[in-house]
C-alpha cells in the first residue's frame, strides 16, 4: 500500500504564496532594519567592554543606511500606519515601503501581487501619499 505524500505548497511571492514559517514573521522595511541596527550599534559604543562590530554587521548597517527611504521613527511610524489602513498583504507593504515605486504601473511590474488587488488610480494615491511621507523627513 503506498503513503499519500504531503502536498509541497509552491512558494511564489507574485501570488503571495509562502512557507508556513513566515505566517508569524513580520516584515520590516529597510528603514526599520537601519534603526534597530543603528540602535544596536550606540549600545555596543556604550558598552564598557566595547565588543567590536562584526564586519557583516556594519555591512548590513551601511546597507540598511544607504537603501532606507524614510530617515526618522516618526516619517516610518506614519508610513507604515498609511500601509497598514490598505487591503494589502504585509509582504506588499514591506515592499512599496523599500521600493517606493512612483506610478501603478511601476508598482506592479515590481510586485506582481498588487495587479488584481488595487484600481491603478487607488494605487496611485497611496504611492502619492507615501512620496509625499519621503518628501517631508
Amino acid at each position: 500500500m503506498a503513503t499519500a505524500e504531503p502536498e509541497v505548497q509552491e512558494e511564489d511571492a507574485a501570488d503571495l504564496k509562502f512557507p508556513k514559517e513566515f505566517d508569524q514573521a513580520e516584515t520590516l522595511l529597510s528603514s526599520e532594519v537601519y534603526l534597530l541596527l543603528e540602535h544596536r550599534r550606540q549600545q555596543s559604543e556604550q558598552q564598557e567592554d566595547m565588543t567590536e562590530m562584526s564586519e557583516v554587521f556594519l555591512k548590513m548597517l551601511n546597507y540598511t543606511q544607504r537603501m532606507a527611504r524614510f530617515k526618522n521613527r516618526e516619517t516610518i511610524r506614519a508610513v507604515r500606519t498609511l500601509l497598514a489602513s490598505k487591503p494589502l498583504h504585509k509582504f506588499e507593504v514591506a515592499q512599496i515601503g523599500n521600493l517606493c515605486p512612483e506610478t501603478a504601473e511601476e508598482a506592479k511590474a515590481l510586485i506582481p501581487s498588487l495587479e488584481n488587488k488595487l484600481e491603478d488610480d487607488e494605487l496611485e494615491e497611496i504611492l502619492k501619499d507615501v512620496q509625499s511621507k519621503k518628501t517631508f523627513q
